[in-house]
C-alpha cells in the first residue's frame, strides 16, 4: 500500500488556515512559524498535485479541492481525538476528559452545578463546558466534538436522525419585578396586567430572546403587546436592571434562585398561566462513549432531571454504552476464535 499523500499535522494546518483566514494567524494559533506553515502547504499541494488555496485575495480562500480535503480532514482529526480519548479511558476515570455542551441559559446556570458535583467525585477527570447556541451545540454533538449536551432550543432538522433526544427537565419562565413594585405585594396578577408593564428584554435578534418569545406565545401571551422599553445583551444585565427598578422581565427560574433567596428580586405568578419549556438531553448514539461521559450520565444527570423523566435518563445512559460494549464483545469474540 502506498503512503498517504498527507499527514495529520498537514490536516491540522489546513484546518487552522481555514478557521483563521490567513497563514500568519494560523501559524500563531499553532505556535509555529509562518514559513513552516507555508512549507507544509506547498508540500501538501505538491503531494496531492492540486492547489488548495486561491492566493489572489487578502484572505486565504480554499479552492474546491481544499474544501473537499478540509471536509474529510475534520472527520479524520475528530476520529483521532476520539481514539485518544478511548485509550485514556483504560485508566478507568483516573484521567481522561468529559466534554459537555449547553445552550446559553443552561450553560450559565445549570451545568456549572452539575459539573461541580462531578468534579468532587472524579477530581482527576478534566471537564470542558462548551456554551453556544442550540444549533452550534447540536452540530458539535453530532460531529463528536462534545459528549452530550443539554439544550433549550430546537435541534436543526437535518440532525434529527443522527442525534438521540431525551426530555430532561422543564424550565419555567418567571416574571420578575423590583421588590418595591406595586405588583410585588399581590399574590398573583392577571394576564392582561402584563400589557401595562414596561419590559426589559434581550436583543430581538438573540437566540434566547426568540426562544423566550416562542415559549410565551405557547403560554397564550401576545408578545406583540408587551411594551419593550429596553433591550440588553445578557440575562445578568437584565436582572440588575429589574433590581434597579428600570422595568420587569421574563427570565428562566434557574437564573434567579440566588436573587430570590437574597430577596433582591420578586417573582409574581400570573393567574392561570404557567410558562414552561422542555430542556433536552442530546447525544450521538453512534459515537464512542467515554467512561467519564457514562459516569456523568449515570450519576449526575438523574439528580437534576424532572422526576418523571429520570427513568428515561438512566435508560439513555445504559443504551449509549453500546459502542464500548460492542468493542468489548468483538474483542472477546476474536480471542475465542484465536
Amino acid at each position: 500500500m502506498s503512503d498517504l499523500p498527507f499527514t495529520l499535522d498537514q490536516l491540522r494546518i489546513l484546518k487552522a488556515i481555514a478557521v483563521e483566514g490567513s497563514f500568519k494567524r494560523a501559524a500563531d494559533s499553532l505556535y509555529v512559524s509562518q514559513p513552516a506553515v507555508s512549507l507544509q502547504v506547498q508540500n501538501l499541494e505538491r503531494q496531492l498535485d492540486v492547489p488548495l488555496f486561491d492566493r489572489g485575495g487578502r484572505r486565504a480562500q480554499l479552492t474546491e479541492a481544499g474544501h473537499l480535503l478540509l471536509n474529510y480532514g475534520e472527520k479524520i482529526l475528530s476520529l483521532c481525538q476520539e481514539t485518544c480519548r478511548a485509550i485514556e479511558d483504560l485508566q478507568n476515570l483516573q484521567g481522561g476528559t468529559l466534554i459537555v455542551g449547553a445552550s446559553q441559559t443552561t450553560g450559565t446556570y445549570l451545568l456549572p452545578r452539575m459539573i461541580g458535583q462531578f468534579r468532587q467525585k472524579y477530581p482527576d477527570v478534566g471537564v470542558q463546558l462548551h456554551v453556544h447556541s442550540t444549533r452550534r451545540t447540536a452540530w458539535s454533538v453530532a460531529n463528536g466534538q462534545v459528549d452530550l449536551a443539554i439544550i433549550g432550543g430546537e435541534v436543526p432538522a437535518e440532525l434529527m436522525e443522527s442525534l438521540e433526544m431525551v426530555p430532561y427537565s422543564e424550565d419555567e419562565l418567571a416574571l420578575i419585578l423590583p421588590t418595591f413594585h406595586p405588583f410585588a405585594k399581590q399574590e398573583t396578577i392577571q394576564k392582561e396586567d402584563l400589557y401595562k408593564l414596561q419590559f426589559i428584554a434581550l436583543d430581538s435578534q438573540s437566540t434566547i430572546r426568540k426562544v423566550i418569545d416562542q415559549v410565551l406565545t405557547r403560554g397564550d401571551i401576545d408578545t406583540r403587546r408587551l411594551k419593550i422599553e429596553m433591550e440588553l445583551n445578557s440575562i445578568e444585565a437584565i436582572k440588575n436592571a429589574v433590581q434597579s427598578g428600570l422595568g420587569t422581565a421574563f427570565v428562566s427560574t434557574s437564573a434567579i434562585s440566588k436573587e430570590l433567596q437574597m430577596g433582591v428580586l420578586h417573582c409574581t405568578p400570573i393567574e392561570g398561566v404557567v410558562v414552561k419549556r422542555t430542556l433536552w438531553l442530546i447525544f450521538n448514539p453512534n459515537r464512542y462513549r467515554s467512561k467519564a461521559a457514562e459516569a456523568f450520565s449515570r450519576e449526575i444527570l438523574p439528580q437534576f432531571a424532572n422526576p418523571g423523566w429520570k427513568e428515561d435518563i438512566l435508560k439513555s445512559s445504559q443504551n449509549t454504552s453500546f459502542a464500548v460494549n460492542s468493542l468489548e464483545a468483538t474483542t472477546t469474540s476474536n480471542k475465542s476464535e484465536e
